[in-house]
């Protein structure tokens, strides 16, 4: 069997509430297990336990063998004899795992001398360690090696994390949510280090992640945890693409994918509190398909009438924990969990999976976006009179007239020439120069449209965002709202121009007052405006029944909404003085999945119905694909391509569009392993790069394949903005843009440690 671990009835309780309940798990030597969930399923908590890193207070039960030899009960001085010589852990958090006073190179030398034998002198682990930071990709390793933890990047935090483990050449590799919080082009290469790590040292790796796509791209097989117990299992293949377990099969349906735009499927309900599950299956509250025996009775794992991989008996076996799973493989998620809609058992007008007064409830939309009775578009809140056009909520139908030209949509924001810079705020003033963080960046954006800013973090994306909504002159550009030049506002203009122009923030906790109970904080807007108490009294429940809340959830506070009901809250906020812009700066960045889809689901139909415009921040282009209709790549502070979201999705035409797209892993793992993905050298710039050409030269792939005599214009000259379709529509700031080819078909390579591209040099450069 060759298994490395074998994990068997594993059981964590912290207090007298079991977190983890009979978890079973084996690695083969080699090979990549996957599991997934949502937060709060026990899946970083199993980690934990393995490593024999549970919390102090928590109860481990169950067996660990790691090799044969049981480690749950070793003492604490075994333990640490084991632990990353034998196992080793890529915590999630980089920053927190490594000593903060400490610099890198000598954290990696001591886990060097700590377990080795003999032990190596001082000299040699330190060169050791350099070796280990170039090995996993870590630029200037030798820099790096002599750096603090704060000093590097999260990507080269999260490699480093990645060296130490590897050190010792364990057995077994547990990497928690390693990606989570990493751009995709960052991502891609901590995936591939994690890649050159198994291949060098013939690890195990136990990937914990609530990633599908980082499954789908790296997993042999995955397993599914849901309130603590494992509820279907096997190749990851057979789990992804034809899934048995209900709640397998709504977690896949509420991914977004970047490759088309398609319907996603929110999960009613949320996961029961660790304790609170009943004695039968977890998932039935939420489960269109329960019966009364599924609430009474529990179930284990049971193979499952789906073909897998042939000769690998055992290992191969598909296994789900449901009772209903021949109906299951006759339904898609669409069908099980249809957008918007009513699944069995819901309660008509609520919002799904969300614990409020009355329990749990299920989704306001009906079915197909049929506006229903309780989203009726509310009338407009009377208040002092605008300088600038506001956003009606309701409006009515113009009377059929003969057909003709339809007008654009009125334009209500407009952006040229953006630039803003900052002085750091350490050191000397006059002997530092300024970072510029944004150099140049042109965006329209109207009514009724979304328009997205992508790219890697440090682009310039928020910064842009913050530039807007300050309704102050920029420092260089022009910024235009509802026709409006930011810069001639006089205070009272401002003023009244401040409730055009809304954002609904990344984290909605740290923006909410958390002494202030939700009706208030949903009317404060109303009041700032001054507008009548009686009116604000009405609007205030019809706004949180807008955002799938209750009208009685205005006397509760902050802390005790999910993450997605904040959000929700946020949202209300928002739409309280009927903005005709919204700025959305990663709004659904720190949620699971299946609320994700609720937000997404609720975005859109809020546009459809009320018509604002969006501006949406967003590194993930997944989502962008999902809600966006026009898309706007940044890199080093300036923009450089714009179009419709599909054009430039399908075919883009400039380098760094390429390669931030082919990074993107699929929920597919068939599709995902068939693609050919850019994994671009180096590390995004901190601040734009102070070169008189390209700014996105020194990693660029298809530069590095021009003729000298080509080379220098992109070393020399910063390229401007071209069409690049017959529509107008497309625009690429690049010298050799490509002439639209699928982006699957460009070449790749790994390049995670910065070397040269190595294509060969008789190949045609590809532009």
């Amino acid at each position: 069997m060759n298994a490395v671990l074998e994990v068997r009835d594993l059981t964590v309780t912290l207090g007298a509430s079991p977190v983890v309940r009979g978890v079973d798990l084996t690695l083969r030597r080699g090979e990549v297990l996957g599991l997934v969930g949502e937060s709060g399923t026990g899946k970083t908590l199993t980690a934990l336990a393995l490593m024999g890193l549970a919390p102090a207070d928590a109860r481990v039960g169950g067996s660990v063998r790691l090799l044969g030899e049981e480690l749950l009960g070793l003492p604490v001085r075994e333990l640490a004899r084991i632990r990353g010589r034998r196992i080793a852990m890529v915590f999630q958090d980089p920053l927190h795992a490594f000593t903060p006073v400490q610099r890198v190179g000598d954290q990696l030398a001591e886990a060097l001398r700590i377990h080795q034998h003999p032990r190596p002198r001082r000299e040699s682990a330190q060169r050791r360690a350099v070796e280990l930071l170039d090995f996993v990709g870590v630029p200037r390793p030798g820099w790096a090696a002599r750096a603090y933890p704060h000093q590097l990047s999260g990507g080269m935090r999260q490699r480093a994390m990645i060296a130490m483990a590897m050190a010792n050449n364990p057995d077994v590799l547990i990497a928690d949510e390693p990606t989570s919080a990493l751009d995709v082009t960052v991502q891609a290469q901590v995936l591939e280090a994690l890649a050159d790590v198994r291949r060098e040292t013939g690890a195990a790796l136990l990937l914990v992640t609530h990633d599908l796509g980082v499954v789908a791209r790296t997993a042999d097989r995955v397993a599914v945890l849901y309130a603590g117990r494992i509820v279907e299992t096997g190749p990851v293949e057979a789990v992804l693409t034809r899934p048995r377990m209900p709640y397998t099969l709504g977690l896949v349906g509420s991914v977004p994918r970047p490759d088309a735009r398609s319907p996603l499927t929110p999960i009613p309900g949320t996961a029961p509190a660790p304790g609170t599950a009943g004695p039968g299956c977890a998932f039935a509250p939420r489960c269109p398909l329960a019966e009364p025996d599924c609430v009474t009775s529990d179930i284990q794992l049971l193979g499952v009438d789906s073909p897998s991989r042939a000769g690998l008996a055992g290992f191969a076996a598909h296994e789900a924990a449901c009772r209903r799973v021949r109906l299951v493989a006759q339904r898609t998620a669409v069908e099980l969990f249809p957008p918007g809609g009513e699944a069995a058992g819901e309660a008509k007008g609520h919002v799904p999976g969300e614990k409020l007064s009355g329990g749990l409830i299920a989704p306001p939309t009906p079915r197909h976006g049929t506006p229903g009775s309780w989203a009726r578009p509310t009338p407009a809140v009377p208040g002092p009179p605008r300088a600038t056009p506001s956003l009606p909520l309701s409006t009515s139908p113009a009377p059929p007239t003969a057909p003709s030209p339809a007008p654009a949509p009125e334009l209500v924001l407009r952006v040229t020439g953006l630039a803003k810079s900052y002085v750091p705020p350490s050191g000397r003033r006059r002997r530092e120069r300024a970072v510029i963080a944004v150099e140049q960046v042109d965006l329209e954006v109207r009514r009724g449209e979304t328009l997205a800013l992508v790219g890697e973090s440090g682009a310039g994306k928020s910064t842009a965002l913050m530039e807007i909504l300050s309704l102050t002159a920029p420092e260089a550009g022009v910024v235009e709202i509802l026709g409006q030049d930011v810069a001639r506002l006089t205070r009272r203009t401002a003023r009244l121009l401040r409730g055009a122009v809304q954002i609904v923030p990344q984290d909605p906790m740290s923006s909410l007052d958390p002494r202030m109970p939700v009706g208030d904080i949903v009317a404060e807007p109303l009041y700032a405006r001054r507008v009548p108490r009686d009116v604000v009294a009405a609007r205030v429940p019809r706004l949180l029944g807008q955002v799938g809340l209750e009208a009685g959830d205005a006397e509760r506070y902050p802390h005790q909404f999910s993450g997605g009901q904040r959000q929700r809250v946020a949202i209300a906020r928002a739409l309280a003085v009927e903005p005709a812009l919204l700025l959305l700066d990663e709004p659904v960045s720190a949620l699971d999945v299946s609320v994700q889809a609720q937000i997404l689901d609720l975005l859109l139909r809020l546009k459809r119905e009320l018509g604002p415009a969006y501006l949406l921040v967003s590194h993930d282009l997944a989502v962008v694909r999902q809600i966006a209709d026009r898309v706007s790549v940044m890199y080093a502070g300036r923009t450089v391509e714009t179009g419709p979201v599909d054009e430039v999705f399908d075919a883009p035409r400039h380098p760094y569009a390429r390669a931030l797209l082919s990074a993107v892993p699929l929920p597919d793992p068939v599709a995902e392993r068939a693609r050919r993905r850019i994994v671009l050298p180096g590390e995004p710039p901190s601040g734009v790069p102070v070169t008189a050409g390209c700014r996105f030269l020194a990693r660029c792939p298809v530069a590095a394949l021009l003729a000298p005599g080509r080379r220098t214009r992109c070393e020399t000259e910063i390229p401007r903005a071209t069409q690049v379709t017959v529509a107008g529509t497309h625009t690429v700031a690049c010298h050799f843009p490509h002439g639209g080819m699928p982006w699957q078909h460009i070449r790749t390579d790994r390049g995670t440690s910065g070397r040269p591209w190595n294509q060969p040099p008789d190949r045609p450069p590809v532009h």
